[in-house]
């Protein structure tokens, strides 16, 4: 394991959001499922923790996990993206903020549908601005594949950020999840991890499978 690092996931009792928050507590990390009805919050962290077979995970409302946290990892769907990082302004600076959020657009949600900045990554940190690290990552990954611990998982996971050191930070913690992150340079190059989100899902039914995922070739 990295350094052990104190993780709030914002909007956890989702699939992505329990999948990596399980995966980050089995590694040893202090992780805390946020939610806006803390009762949500902490019945899915006890559904992880039964899992885990140890109590490892709480669950509290988005603002109390987030203030307690080293890392706060974004996984609300996208039309709920901003709205809520507005709502918990104050309690982000100084901090690494994980974007995981995809510019989906239903019901077209197999086609590419960018926002105006070509990268919610990047609107996101014109949001929060300079004293928040933006990071985009973990939005390729099988969400259905993360609560079974004992799967590798054959994906490569594409990190994006526009500070150097918050970047080698996830990619480290992309490790602990039993995933291989992959150093894709800066924020805006997370373009291509957006909107292969839709490509993938567009392969994901062409071809009646769960879960295309994608990897890097020639890194040895």
């Amino acid at each position: 394991m990295s350094e052990k690092k104190k993780i709030a996931v914002v909007g956890g009792t989702g699939a992505e959001g329990s999948g990596l928050a399980i995966r980050w507590a089995n590694a040893g990390h202090d992780v805390v499922i946020g939610s806006r009805d803390a009762a949500k919050a902490q019945a899915a962290a006890d559904e992880l923790n039964a899992i885990l077979g140890r109590p490892a995970l709480a669950g509290r409302t988005n603002a109390d996990a987030v203030a307690g946290a080293d890392i706060i990892v974004l996984t609300v769907p996208y039309a709920s993206q901003l709205s809520t990082i507005e709502s918990l302004a104050g309690l982000l600076d100084g901090k690494i903020l994980v974007d995981v959020t995809v510019p989906l657009v239903p019901p077209k949600v197999s086609t590419v549908q960018l926002p105006p900045t070509d990268s919610a990554a990047v609107a996101l940190q014109a949001k929060v601005g300079p004293g928040v690290r933006v990071v985009s990552a973990f939005q390729n990954i099988s969400a259905h594949k993360l609560k079974k611990l004992d799967f590798k998982i054959p994906c490569d996971v594409l990190i994006c950020s526009d500070d150097k050191d918050a970047r080698m930070e996830i990619m480290a913690l992309a490790e602990d999840a039993g995933l291989k992150g992959i150093n894709a340079g800066p924020l805006a190059n997370s373009t291509v991890a957006e909107s292969l989100t839709s490509v993938l899902i567009w392969i994901n039914r062409a071809y009646k499978i769960p879960d295309a995922g994608i990897q890097i070739t020639g890194l040895g």
